[in-house]
């Protein structure tokens, strides 16, 4: 029998709810063994095999977990991975891993010093959309890709109160959005050359970042990564263009939803989505077709970090993957406030 990787989840709210404890529970390879939160009443309804235990340093005191998943707050995310690997305990870290580019170095030269797995939550590179992205762009079929656009729209025109709206904890669409948008473009195209930024807030009342636009600039191609929370009509998810064609995609992956609505991995309509539409051009063939979209597979990312843990694999998202989407945020900000394009300089 395969060995279950013995995860230890601090924090209940949002993130290791709905994301992080129902995925790791139903990938096969892991099981949720405690969890440390302030609300141990729910947590233990959820997961009555859990141990619940009520805060960070109880839950780093417990020997036998294999690793630990922190999904409280972004302001508190590198003091708690800092002092797991210290703990000499491997962390799985919710977006934004840290708050700074220099942070997440910090983390990882650690990590790499005791020989510990240091894991950005970087699960939508798993969304059936960007997969199929990911595959098309690799097998040739639009040609070489002149421009690439993703949006991560939606509309909330009231600003809730909860701590993502605040920016002394690091709240925002820059670190919510920003981390997902960033990451699926450098796994597609690596380090850009530019950045271009325009980070606004637009809503009465909002006190961070509600609208965000980020161009990366390549030698060949043009990358447009857009979030915003006013948009009442739907833009396209994916917009590619290329030399031998064009895929748009409208509708985001419906893992999210789907686990909000307590809908779980293994159920056979978990992360079906819909297709996408794509134009080829070559000569006198001109093919225009619906392009199926694959299946989302977020129990993909906790496999991979059972087979890293438990096996010694390669873990597909890395360290560098962590340092680089958070310089990115950087030299945003640096962007925005200045007015002008920046150099990408990786750390």
């Amino acid at each position: 029998m395969t060995a279950l990787l013995k995860v230890g989840l601090m924090g209940y709210g949002f993130a290791g709810e709905t994301f992080h404890a129902p995925i790791i529970e139903h990938c096969g390879r892991a099981m949720v063994s405690a969890i440390a939160t302030g609300k141990p009443e729910r947590a233990q309804t959820d997961y009555p095999n859990a141990m619940i235990v009520e805060d960070f340093d109880a839950l780093l005191a417990l020997d036998e977990l294999d690793c630990i998943v922190i999904a409280t707050p972004n302001d508190t995310h590198f003091d708690l991975a800092r002092k797991a690997l210290e703990a000499g305990r491997n962390v799985v870290v919710d977006k934004p891993v840290t708050l700074s580019g220099a942070d997440a170095k910090t983390l990882t030269e650690l990590a790499k010093k005791r020989g510990l797995l240091f894991a950005p939550f970087h699960n939508r590179r798993w969304d059936g959309d960007f997969m199929t992205v990911h595959a098309l762009i690799e097998s040739g079929r639009l040609g070489r890709v002149t421009h690439y656009e993703s949006h991560f729209d939606r509309f909330r025109p009231k600003v809730p109160q909860r701590w993502r709206e605040e920016a002394s904890r690091g709240g925002g669409l820059l670190f919510d959005l920003g981390p997902h948008l960033i990451d699926q473009a450098l796994a597609l195209f690596g380090h850009p050359q530019t950045i271009f930024a325009s980070v606004k807030t637009h809503r009465e009342h909002a006190s961070t970042p509600d609208y965000v636009h980020l161009q990366l600039g390549y030698e060949d191609k043009e990358v447009v990564l857009h979030a915003t929370a006013l948009a009442a009509l739907e833009s396209p998810r994916f917009a590619i263009h290329g030399t031998r064609g064009s895929y748009v995609k409208t509708g985001l992956d419906v893992q999210e939803d789907q686990l909000k609505a307590g809908l779980r991995p293994g159920n056979p309509e978990f992360g079906r989505n819909p297709p996408g539409l794509l134009r080829e051009v070559d000569g006198d063939h001109d093919l225009r077709q619906e392009f199926a979209t694959r299946d989302g597979a977020y129990v993909e990312f906790y496999r991979a970090l059972a087979a890293s843990v438990l096996e010694g694999k390669p873990f597909p998202v890395t360290f560098q993957d962590a340092i680089d989407v958070m310089t990115i945020i950087d030299i945003a900000i640096r962007r925005n406030a200045e007015g002008r394009r920046l150099d990408f300089k990786p750390l």
